[in-house]
C-alpha cells in the first residue's frame, strides 16, 4: 500500500517546530531568533505538505523539494513520508535519490533534521540502486549521531 502521507510525522514534526521556535541560532551569516520564516519544512509529495501546513498552521515554511531549492534557512526538516520501499509511490529512487536529498538536507544553514520511520532503513532491496539509497540513507543517520 503506497502513502503519501505520514500523520506520526506529522505530529513529531509539529512537536520539534514548536520546540525550536523561539530558540536562538547562528551560522556564518549571522545571528537571531528562530521564527516561522527560519525554520523550514520539506516533504516529497503534496499531500504531505498540504497535512503539514493545516498542522503547522503558519509556525513553519512547507513545501517540497522543489520549492525550496536555491533557498536556505537556519533550520530545515525533512519528512521522508513513507514507512518502507514499498509504501513510497514513486519508489525508493524518487524518495531517496542523492540529489533530492542533498538539496532538501543542505538548505539549513545551522541545523538539518531528517524524519522518518525505521522501517526504510531495514526493508529489503529490489535492486542495487535501492540497496545503495537505503545505504546512503543510513550513513546520514549515522553521521549525526542518532
Amino acid at each position: 500500500m503506497c502513502s503519501v502521507t505520514s500523520e506520526a510525522e506529522i505530529e513529531r514534526i509539529d512537536q520539534i517546530v514548536s520546540a525550536l521556535l523561539g530558540g536562538s541560532y547562528t551560522h556564518a551569516k549571522g545571528s537571531g531568533t528562530l521564527s516561522s520564516e527560519e525554520i523550514l519544512v520539506i516533504a516529497p509529495y503534496n499531500v504531505q505538505v498540504n497535512r503539514l501546513r493545516q498542522r503547522l498552521d503558519g509556525k513553519a515554511r512547507v513545501g517540497t523539494v522543489d520549492k525550496f531549492q536555491g533557498q536556505e534557512a537556519p533550520v530545515a526538516i525533512l519528512s521522508l513520508t513513507a514507512s518502507s520501499g514499498d509504501d513510497a509511490p514513486r519508489g525508493l529512487g524518487f524518495l531517496l535519490s542523492p540529489n533530492r536529498l542533498n538539496v532538501a538536507i543542505s538548505r539549513a544553514q545551522c541545523l538539518s533534521i531528517v524524519v522518518g520511520s525505521p522501517g526504510l532503513t531495514s526493508g529489503l532491496a529490489n535492486t542495487i540502486e535501492e540497496a545503495e539509497q537505503i545505504n546512503r540513507l543510513c550513513r546520514i543517520i549515522q553521521r549525526s549521531g542518532s
